[in-house]
């Protein structure tokens, strides 16, 4: 069995328990909160709640960390950390401050020994590959990608950072005339603004300055500066009533063309509808958990941080190259 520790236990880390609780190849054996963990209750029963700051205590008896912080500010320290001790997964989806996360990471892991594999998720992650994959097949074409509507868990982390904020949920929305143009096969040239708009539902403390939490937010950059951004201060009880859910997707397409003149046009989509973003979201970080403790096997030589794109599928299964072959080639 794979031993999988998951650091921090909010949306995100729950959705991993789900998918480690009916993985056949694995077992919880900690959770690691910086809250008290008296106040912290599991559905997975027997596994100890543990203080983070006794993470190192679990060495040699954890394989592999799934770590489940944010990415605005808690990934870029905490992955480090982890990856100077263990094997460690992470979600972080800042995609313009990829390359700096992984410098950093990389450097931990391969002093370690270790294993790191980022940006694990469905985009960054799914998409990504997705992408890789249609690039490949269609060198002469357009790269589309739509999010959405649904729940950002990382854009309304950022917002909940925000000083004066208590509690907030940020959704992603494709602008349709968008979406239709691509589909049809126009091909057109469309900036961030044009292809999706962003609603903020947020919940002020009292006495709190509206219009600076406003301006943080449209000005926030990577997250908000680009886009347009209605930002809609809501009570607590309206958020609870009608923004507690997590539903995501979206869509990432490619146009292009073949042919010896390039005169065939051809389209790729690859498409999400997600009823829990955590809940798939931890599913995709358990499977390259999987793969994570498989580099791990094989030796120092494999250490250092990884993405999606350098991991094999078959390493994100549980069955062998043989089965893969008989029951889905």
């Amino acid at each position: 069995m794979i031993r999988i520790g998951i650091a921090g236990y909010g949306n995100l880390g729950k959705g991993v328990e789900a998918a480690v609780a009916n993985a056949p190849d694995m077992e919880l054996v900690a959770v690691f909160t910086r809250r008290d963990p008296a106040g912290v209750k599991l559905r997975t029963p027997g596994v100890p709640v543990v203080p983070y700051a006794d993470l190192a205590s679990y060495q040699g008896k954890i394989d592999v960390i799934v770590n489940c912080g944010g990415s605005a500010t808690d990934l870029p320290e905490t992955t480090p950390a982890i990856a100077s001790l263990f094997h460690v997964i992470d979600s972080f989806d800042t995609h313009a401050k990829v390359p700096e996360h992984f410098a950093r990471v990389n450097d931990a892991a391969e002093k370690s020994g270790k294993v790191a594999i980022i940006s694990v998720g469905w985009d960054p992650g799914l998409f990504s590959l997705n992408r890789l994959y249609m690039n490949a097949v269609l060198p002469n074409g357009s790269d589309y990608t739509f999010w959405g509507r649904g729940v950002s868990q990382g854009h309304s982390d950022a917002i909940r950072r925000i000083e004066g904020v208590l509690d907030a949920r940020q959704y992603t929305v494709p602008v349709p005339a968008a979406l239709e143009r691509v589909r049809a096969g126009e091909n057109p040239t469309l900036s961030v603004r044009e292809k999706h708009t962003r609603e903020c539902y947020v919940v002020a403390k009292e006495g709190a300055d509206l219009a600076r939490i406003e301006r943080e937010i449209k000005t926030m950059p990577n997250y908000f500066a680009d886009y347009d951004t209605m930002v809609t201060f809501i009570s607590m009880e309206e958020l609870r009533e009608k923004h507690m859910g997590i539903p995501h997707g979206g869509c990432v397409i490619r146009t292009g063309k073949t042919g010896m003149n390039l005169e065939t046009n051809q389209s790729i989509e690859y498409k999400l509808q997600l009823e829990s973003n955590p809940e798939f979201t931890g599913s995709v970080l358990a499977a390259y958990a999987r793969a994570a403790y498989k580099l791990g096997q094989m030796g120092p030589a494999m250490s250092g941080c990884k993405t999606v794109f350098d991991i094999a599928p078959a390493w994100l299964m549980p069955t062998d190259g043989a089965a893969l072959r008989a029951h889905m080639l």
